[in-house]
């Protein structure tokens, strides 16, 4: 499969390239010097690029179909992951897993949106899109964390909530708002972590936690740059725009105080080294949960409550 290379990222893959080739002839001749002065170009160049990213290339780097998703994040930071199925109204949503794991040792559940890698997997996926069984699927498996006394984690990656018809049909707007609701109050510690992308009540839907946490190169909004480009402009040629003024990366949120702390991510994106990213987002997470694991749940619950009433002001 092709490596897929962003525009912005182009000056940094060439350079990266003419080092393997050079590498190949290493034994023959001695290059070492001219290969050592271009890996010291490219690691400069590549803090340069991605130091100054606008907020549409944060955006595409969190689209990139290499990034990690939750079943890579799971897989990576977690132990006896059991995944559960359905939301016993309906069906089974293959755009949402979760399950109980173990996370240092310790007994978690873990739920979060999924997208696929391949048309046949997106298909399977329905492309992150969640439709009123997924997030029924979702507050069930929360609510049985609650019923055994375990923490919720959620990963939030997905362009929105699927607008199917039949998604209307089943009741999408009062799923997502049956979440809101239960999760305001749900009595375990609950974060959010999104992962990727952020849009709109598709992702608000597993997003109501004690602590937002955001990677470094996610978007999070109540529209993605392309619809908004086109409800304003009539077009989607101004995304860039639109990207620039919705505010939606992870420094506009903390200092807008939707978000509580940004994840780094490795040098280039967390699909440049995904175990890397997984690693750092482990230890952030058992951090996180230490601090809450100490409060009451009637304590949480009035925290939440409070933190989500601020943001309307």
């Amino acid at each position: 499969m092709a490596k897929t290379v962003l525009d912005f990222e182009k000056p940094v893959f060439e350079l990266e390239q003419k080092i393997q080739e050079m590498r190949k002839y290493e034994g023959n001749i001695d290059i070492s010097g001219e290969i050592n002065r271009l890996e010291k170009k490219v690691q400069q160049l590549r803090e340069s690029v991605y130091s100054n990213l606008t907020r549409w290339q944060r955006v595409q780097l969190a689209r990139h179909p290499d990034r990690p998703y939750t079943l890579d994040y799971i897989d990576r930071i977690t132990d006896d992951f059991v995944e559960l199925h359905g939301d016993r109204r309906f069906g089974d949503d293959k755009a949402i897993v979760g399950g109980f794991a173990t996370l240092d040792g310790k007994s978690i559940m873990v739920i979060g949106q999924q997208k696929g890698r391949d048309t046949k997997s997106n298909v399977y996926r329905n492309f992150g899109m969640m439709n009123p069984e997924g997030y029924r699927k979702g507050l069930r498996l929360m609510k049985l964390a609650e019923k055994f006394n375990r923490p919720v984690i959620t990963m939030l990656d997905t362009p929105g909530a699927f607008p199917g018809i039949e998604a209307e049909e089943r009741g999408q707007a009062e799923a997502i708002a049956r979440n809101l609701f239960e999760m305001s109050k749900l009595k375990v510690p609950i974060i959010v972590v999104i992962i990727g992308e952020g849009a709109s009540g598709g992702a608000l839907g597993i997003g109501v936690g004690d602590r937002i946490l955001m990677m470094e190169n996610a978007w999070y909004s109540v529209i993605s740059p392309e619809s908004c480009s086109s409800i304003l402009w009539r077009s989607w040629d101004y995304k860039e725009q639109a990207a620039e003024a919705l505010r939606l990366t992870a420094p506009d949120l903390v200092e807008q105080k939707i978000v509580d702390r940004i994840i780094k991510e490795p040098l280039g994106g967390a699909h440049r080294n995904a175990q890397e990213a997984a690693m750092i987002l482990k230890d952030v997470l058992i951090e996180e949960l230490k601090l809450l694991s100490k409060l009451k749940p009637d304590k949480l619950v009035e925290r939440r409550i409070q933190k989500f009433a601020q943001m309307n002001g």
